[in-house]
Parts: C-alpha cells; sequence; structure tokens
C-alpha cells in the first residue's frame, strides 16, 4: 500500500479515533507501571497522523481525546483519594493535550519547519501545565526517558522540557518518514539525527567526567511501610515508634552519618506531643546519629499547622526544621477556598488546613561539611524549588514523601522518576525517603544506585538501606541551576512566534 493509499484510509472518523486511543496506549505503556521508555520515541506517531491533514479545531478534539486516555490510564491511582478529584483533574490535564493537537493541525503544513515547531509548541505547553494555578507537572513526556542516562544529561541545561523536546522531534521524524515526500523526510531527518548525536555525546561526556575532590557522606534510609488507615490511629502509635526504632537500630550498624525517616514519620505533633519527642531524642542519643524524619508542626501560637522536615541532632546540637512549601491542593488545603470550599464534601478523605512555610531551610550537619535541603511529598515535581535549595548552597536533596495513599499502583515509580531528573537537572545527589517505597539513591548523573527492596520488591515492605554518598568540595552550578527555564522560555517564544506570524498572514 503507498503512502497516497494510506492516507485516503485514515481520513475516516473512525480510523483518526483508532490512532488516537493506539497513541494514548502507547503513551500510557511508556511510563512506569509498564516502564517501556522506548515507545514514547513513537508513541506520537499515530495521533499525528490521525492529525496531520485536519483544521485546528478537530485537531483540538483528538488532541483532548488522546489526553483524557493517557492520563486516565496513567494517573488512575488518583480514584483512591477521589473518583471525582480524578476525572477533574483528568478533564483538565487533557486541555493542554487538546492547545498542543490544536496548533500541530496547523503547524505541520509548515513544509521546512514542523521539525521544530511541534517539539517547542509540546515542550511550552508542558512548561505550562507543570507551572500554571497550582501546577502539575507529573508524567513529562522527558521523564519516560529516565533509564537512559545518555539521553537526559542534556536535562542540566534544559531542564526534563529539553529532554522531551527531543522525544517529540524523534516523533516528527518517523512520520516524516513514514508519510512525507522525500524532500521533506530528509529535512526531518537530518535535522533529528544531528540532535540526537549531539545530545548523546554530551551525555557520554558528562558520564565519563572525572570527579574530585569529594566528600563522603553515609546515609541510611528507612522505610517503615506504614498503612495509611494506621497512620494517625492513636491506637497504632506504639507500634509505629517500636518499627521506625528497630529499623534505625539496625540501620545504625551500617555506621551512618544521617538516618532519614519518611514524611510524617512522626505519628503525631513535634515538639508537642512530649512522648513521642522524647523517645526520639532518647533514640538519638542512644544511636548516637541524627535522624531527620517528617511530622506535622504547629506555629508558637498554636493557630498554624505545617507538614515538616525536623532535624534531631545529637546532644548539643539545635534543632532545624524545614515547613512544607508547597502543599497538596485538595489533599493539605482548599486552592481558592472562598470559591471552592464546597468541594469538601465531594472528597472521601479529610482534606488538611495545613500553612506553607515560607523559608528555604538548608540542614546542616555539625561534623560533616555538607549541607542540604529538604522537599516534602510531592514537591520534587517543581523543578524551580529545587533550583532554589541548589543556589542556597544545598549539595543533597533529600525527598520525604509517603506514597501510601496510592497503594501497589505505579505511582511511586512515577514519582521516583521525577526525582532522577532533580538530580541531572542540578548535578546533586538526590536521597528518597518514602512510607511505603520507593526510598533510594539517585546519583547526580540520574542512575538509582541503591533502594530499599525485599526480593526485588520496593513498595510496600519495610527496611532499610544505607550508602555512601559522595559530594564536591565545591559544587558548581549547572546551566540549568544558573538559568532556569530559559529552554523552556524559548520554546515559548518560538511557539508564539510562529501563532504572530499567522495572524500577520491572516489580517493580509
Amino acid at each position: 500500500m503507498n503512502k497516497m493509499a494510506i492516507l485516503d484510509y485514515i481520513k475516516t472518523n473512525r480510523m483518526r479515533i483508532a490512532l488516537c486511543v493506539g497513541s494514548a496506549l502507547l503513551l500510557i505503556l511508556s511510563f512506569p507501571g509498564f516502564d517501556l521508555g522506548f515507545l514514547a520515541w513513537f508513541a506520537l506517531v499515530p495521533f499525528l497522523i490521525a492529525i496531520h491533514d485536519t483544521t485546528p479545531k478537530e485537531g483540538f478534539k483528538l488532541a483532548y481525546l488522546t489526553g483524557f486516555i493517557f492520563f486516565l490510564g496513567s494517573i488512575y491511582w488518583l480514584h483512591y483519594v477521589s473518583i471525582i478529584g480524578l476525572i477533574i483533574l483528568v478533564c483538565c490535564l487533557s486541555f493542554y493535550f487538546g492547545l498542543f493537537g490544536l496548533f500541530a493541525a496547523r503547524a505541520m503544513k509548515e513544509e521546512r519547519f514542523f521539525i521544530i515547531l511541534l517539539p517547542a509548541a509540546w515542550a511550552a505547553i508542558e512548561y505550562l501545565r507543570a507551572t500554571l494555578l497550582t501546577g502539575f507537572g507529573w508524567n513529562l513526556l522527558g521523564y519516560s526517558q529516565y533509564k537512559f542516562l545518555s539521553l537526559i544529561q542534556i536535562a542540566d541545561t534544559t531542564g526534563a522540557y529539553g529532554v522531551s523536546f527531543l522525544v517529540v522531534m524523534i516523533n516528527c521524524a518517523v512520520f516524516s518518514i513514514l508519510l512525507q515526500n522525500r524532500r521533506k523526510m530528509l529535512h526531518s531527518s537530518i535535522a533529528t539525527f544531528i540532535c540526537l548525536a549531539a545530545v548523546l555525546s554530551y551525555g557520554h561526556i558528562r558520564l565519563n567526567e572525572e570527579k574530585r575532590d569529594l566528600n563522603q557522606l553515609r546515609v541510611s534510609v528507612v522505610q517503615g511501610n506504614i498503612p495509611q488507615h494506621r497512620k494517625w490511629d492513636l491506637n497504632f502509635r506504639d507500634e509505629i515508634m517500636d518499627r521506625y526504632e528497630m529499623l534505625s537500630r539496625e540501620a545504625a550498624k551500617d555506621n551512618p552519618d544521617l538516618i532519614i525517616w519518611p514524611e510524617t514519620s512522626a505519628p503525631g505533633y513535634l515538639p508537642d506531643e512530649e512522648d513521642i519527642f522524647r523517645r526520639i531524642r532518647g533514640l538519638v542519643r542512644d544511636l548516637k546519629v541524627p535522624i531527620l524524619l517528617g511530622a506535622p508542626t504547629l506555629d508558637d501560637e498554636g493557630i498554624r499547622f505545617y507538614n515538616s522536615a525536623i532535624l534531631m541532632p545529637k546532644e548539643g546540637e539545635a534543632i532545624q526544621q524545614h515547613d512544607k512549601l508547597h502543599r497538596v491542593p485538595f489533599g493539605e488545603y482548599i486552592p481558592f477556598e472562598k470559591y471552592l470550599n464546597w468541594l469538601r464534601d465531594l472528597i472521601p478523605i479529610e482534606i488538611g488546613d495545613f500553612s506553607a512555610g515560607s523559608e528555604f531551610t538548608i540542614f546542616s550537619l555539625q561534623e560533616k561539611p555538607v549541607k542540604f535541603g529538604v522537599l516534602i511529598c510531592f514537591e520534587d515535581i517543581f523543578p524551580g524549588l529545587v533550583r532554589r535549595f541548589v543556589k542556597k548552597g544545598s549539595v543533597i536533596i533529600v525527598n520525604i514523601t509517603n506514597d501510601a495513599w496510592f497503594m501497589k499502583t505505579s505511582a511511586p515509580y512515577q514519582h521516583a522518576q521525577a526525582s532522577v531528573f532533580r538530580a541531572v537537572e542540578n548535578r546533586v545527589n538526590v536521597i528518597r525517603s518514602a512510607n511505603t517505597g520507593l526510598s533510594c539513591f539517585i546519583t547526580p548523573e540520574g542512575e538509582i544506585t541503591k533502594r530499599v527492596e525485599r526480593r526485588g520488591e520496593p513498595i510496600f515492605i519495610a527496611g532499610f538501606e544505607t550508602e555512601s554518598i559522595f559530594t564536591p568540595n565545591r559544587h558548581r552550578e549547572t546551566p540549568y541551576t544558573r538559568f532556569g527555564d530559559i529552554f523552556a522560555f524559548l520554546s515559548i517564544f518560538v511557539s508564539i512566534g510562529y501563532l504572530s506570524k499567522l495572524l500577520r498572514t491572516f489580517s493580509h
């Protein structure tokens, strides 16, 4: 069947819809859950075939359908929190896919520049999705490549959006080979080959770079595996503390410089609930190892609640505390509460009234020349937060989290892949301590070196793992750390420039 026959065959609405469903399924398979990241290189091809000769309006509809299926199939685990919330969020996120379809349906008619325009639009729209309103930068297309270390090193310059750009570019090249004429195909293939070769070469150089003047820090991460329904049940407080104490005593045999517990691992407010506070203080005194842990806290007036990280130091040192900056909407607070407070009745879990912290606290250890910042819960999906911590002197990023809400699903694996990119973007070690997993150590190159697991299973098991972390005496800022999302801004500029050109053309 020649190209013209293929084009005639796919012009029916039924076939276009089938192609979009195919793309959505391939995208779902590209992310953890199935973790077939290589599928992302051509997952968008059926979608591009479906919209290549449509109007922008039709492109929006087909893209919205693709996005709806993709998000429903990849963040399905939110139904454990709220089915209504899941549907509303999927409908909102699909709108961003629709915007891409609206843009792509017109831009694909450009003979020479679609190979740049489409990836730029995708990167621009991903940035908007990750930042507008409260932002939800979950499962960015580039994240699917987290295992391909040579490919993702470019993130230290472009951020994850640059990797997404490259993946879309490869999809466009495959589409061009399948359906475009020889001249267009050559333009697309050559441009993609040059970009891919440059990215892989850069990745090879960075992965083989010699490291000097390194400080060593031994860290143990503890994974308590406390079921969500037991975490705040007063009948299980002693059992929870017994488990963390037992695991910490075992971890201390590895001679760590620091032990890390997950988000809200302390089953009560600290330091207000003195029985818990004294028990943790006593454990630190016995082990002679500081413990970083998560706990709810109150301000001095007892009015504001915070989701906090607390460093319990050895005797004679001051306690250090950091309050979570970016709260979970509809979990820790109601955004635009004046207008949306009625949603409390529709969400089956109790919504907290936590306040947001205001300081980027940098933790330090008295006996080690190492500074680190702490991200709580899903804060590691916000690259801007990590940049701020690194610019303030952090050479290690710690993520303490509790993903027990989402049971044995793909959620903790998808969460961990975001941390891989935060490590590469800023060239820092990332340490994750998660209540039910995935707890692990990630190098500045994005390699997961160790994780808490039992018989290969890293989630919903209790345990600990110890690793030696190496940090430079002087941390060099990456281009991404220094300049931020300049690549995303450039993508927005290119997209707006093209739209401006269209408007000028139509006005004439």
